[in-house]
C-alpha cells in the first residue's frame, strides 16, 4: 500500500486528461456477473468538501453511512496534513477506528467493490484524476454502479452524484493500486474481506475501542471465521479484561475445542478457571499446555504458582476458627 500523501483535488481535473481510456476486461466481465444489475445507495449521506479537504469529507460519509454523525471539520485534525494537503491513507484507517467503526480494506477488484454495494456498504476509494507523472489524489465515495450503462455513482467532491464511465473510473482508481475500504459498526463484517484482511481489521478496531465493542466485533468476526485463533483469543482477552470471567471461560473452552493442542489458550483458560476458584481443572489445563513445548512455558509456571498459592489461601481459610 502507497504511503504517500493522497492531495484532494477537484473532480473537474478529469476533463480531457483521461476520457475514453479503457480498463481491459471490465466489460466482458459484467456480462457475466450474478450482481443485481442496477444499486445506488439514495441514503449515503453527503459532505460537500472544503479546498483540499476530500479525505474529511470522504470519511464523514461512510462513518455517517455506519450510523456516526460526524462533521468533516471534526476529522480534519485527525486525518489532514496541511503541509501536504492531502490525507495518509493510514491516517483514515486509523480515523475510522477511533470514531467507532471497523476499517476494512477490500480487495482490490472491481468486483469487491460492487459485492460492497450490493450489499449495501458505500465504499471510499482513492483515485487519481490527473496523470502518472502529475498525480492528482482524491478520495470519493462509490454509493451505486449501473451494469447495463457500465457507469458508477459517486459521492465526490462538491458532487452529491457524480456518474463516472466504469473504463473512466478502472483508470483513475487503478492509479492507486485500487485501494479501497469500508466502514462497519461492531458486529458486522464487510462483505468481501478475506480472513486475513478481517482479522487485522478487528485486531486494529481492539486495540482502540471500548471492551463491549471490541467484544462485538470479535464474535461477529469469529461467526464468519470460527477456526480463527488470534479472533479467538483476543475475545477471550477481552471478556477477561472487561471483568466477565464466565466469558471468557466459555471464549477459551469454545477455543481450546477448536485448537486442543495450543498453549496459549490452554493456559489462558486454565487461568480463568483458577480465578472463578477451579483450581483442580485449571491445573490439569495448565500442565497439559506445560506439555506442549517451551514457547508458553514461563505464562504456564506462572499459572501453576497462582494456583498453589489460591489453593494454600484457601486451605489456610478452612483452618481458621470460626466466629461466633
Amino acid at each position: 500500500m502507497r504511503r504517500a500523501l493522497r492531495r484532494g483535488l477537484a473532480a473537474a481535473a478529469l476533463a480531457g486528461l483521461i476520457a475514453g481510456c479503457a480498463a481491459p476486461g471490465v466489460r466482458p466481465a459484467l456480462q457475466s456477473t450474478t450482481l443485481a444489475r442496477h444499486v445506488e445507495l439514495t441514503d449515503t449521506p453527503f459532505h460537500p468538501q472544503e479546498k483540499y479537504q476530500c479525505g474529511p469529507a470522504a470519511l464523514a460519509t461512510v462513518l455517517g453511512a455506519s450510523g456516526v454523525d460526524v462533521a468533516p471539520e471534526k476529522l480534519t485534525d485527525q486525518v489532514y496534513v496541511p503541509a501536504r494537503k492531502g490525507s495518509l491513507q493510514i491516517e483514515m484507517l486509523a480515523a475510522a477506528r477511533r470514531n467507532g467503526t471497523l476499517a476494512f480494506v477490500i480487495p482490490n477488484r472491481l468486483e469487491a467493490l460492487l459485492e460492497e454495494l450490493e450489499a449495501g456498504n458505500p465504499v471510499l476509494v482513492l483515485l487519481n484524476l490527473g496523470l502518472s507523472w502529475i498525480p492528482s489524489w482524491h478520495y470519493a465515495v462509490a454509493i451505486g454502479y449501473d451494469l447495463d450503462r457500465a457507469e458508477v455513482m459517486l459521492r465526490s467532491g462538491t458532487m452529491e452524484r457524480q456518474v463516472m464511465s466504469l473504463d473512466t473510473f478502472m483508470h483513475t482508481w487503478n492509479r492507486s493500486e485500487r485501494w479501497a475500504f469500508v466502514t462497519m459498526p461492531p458486529g458486522r463484517v464487510a462483505h468481501s474481506v478475506s480472513e486475513q484482511s478481517g482479522e487485522e481489521a478487528t485486531l486494529a478496531f481492539a486495540r482502540v475501542a471500548d471492551p463491549r465493542a471490541a467484544y462485538q466485533a470479535y464474535e461477529a468476526a469469529l461467526r464468519r471465521w470460527p477456526d480463527n485463533l488470534p479472533l479467538a483469543i483476543g475475545l477471550g482477552n477481552t471478556a477477561y479484561r472487561s471483568g466477565d470471567l464466565e466469558g471468557a471461560r466459555r471464549a477459551f473452552e469454545t477455543a481450546s475445542r477448536r485448537h486442543p493442542e495450543d498453549g496459549a489458550v490452554l493456559n489462558n483458560l486454565a487461568y480463568v478457571l483458577a480465578r472463578q476458584g477451579r483450581t483442580v481443572a485449571a491445573r490439569k489445563l495448565a500442565q497439559r499446555a506445560l506439555g506442549l513445548g517451551e514457547r508458553w512455558q514461563d505464562e504456564t509456571l506462572e499459572t501453576l504458582r497462582m494456583i498453589d498459592a489460591l489453593e494454600k489461601d484457601s486451605k489456610s481459610a478452612g483452618r481458621r476458627p470460626k466466629r461466633r
